[in-house]
């Protein structure tokens, strides 16, 4: 960077008047979808929102993945508002994304097949779902299975 760039930085010239550019982003939102009339419906409502550019739905997941310059909130409000239907944020991420899937609260049997509960968000998951590797390795130190087996020993 230039001695400029960091000049600019604290010399706004501009009048506050422009308008904020949202940035293309992909959202996924978990609604339960039974037939495919709630399927149709769905991408009814969402194709006809402003700033959507695509729209994928799977049924058997019970996700819709919206691809566009919008904004996740408006997104599931305009599901709700639409459709009647419950909707919020898609809760669950690939389980090799999680540190430690099988910990209490990020394990869940509703979700499906090789996803996890997101951790990094939900405050009431386990504090061990979060734990860093120093964390990991200080916990896992004693073993109450093997006894003669203590690191620190």
């Amino acid at each position: 960077m230039g001695v400029l760039d960091h000049v600019s930085e604290y010399f706004d010239c501009s009048n506050g008047d422009s308008k904020r550019h949202r940035s293309l982003q992909t959202v996924d939102v978990r609604v339960l979808i039974d037939c495919e009339g709630c399927e149709r419906k769905v991408r009814r409502a969402l194709e006809g929102m402003k700033g959507v550019r695509d729209v994928t739905i799977e049924p058997n997941a019970q996700k819709v993945t919206v691809v566009g310059y919008v904004e996740p909130n408006k997104v599931v409000a305009r599901i709700i508002h639409r459709t009647g239907k419950r909707a919020e944020q898609y809760p669950y991420v690939p389980y090799d994304v999680v540190a430690h899937p099988y910990a209490s609260g990020v394990y869940d049997n509703r979700a499906p097949v090789g996803y996890v509960r997101n951790t990094e968000y939900d405050p009431h998951v386990s504090r061990l779902a979060r734990a860093s590797s120093t964390e990991v390795r200080y916990t896992t130190a004693f073993s109450d299975e093997n006894a003669s087996g203590c690191v620190v020993m």
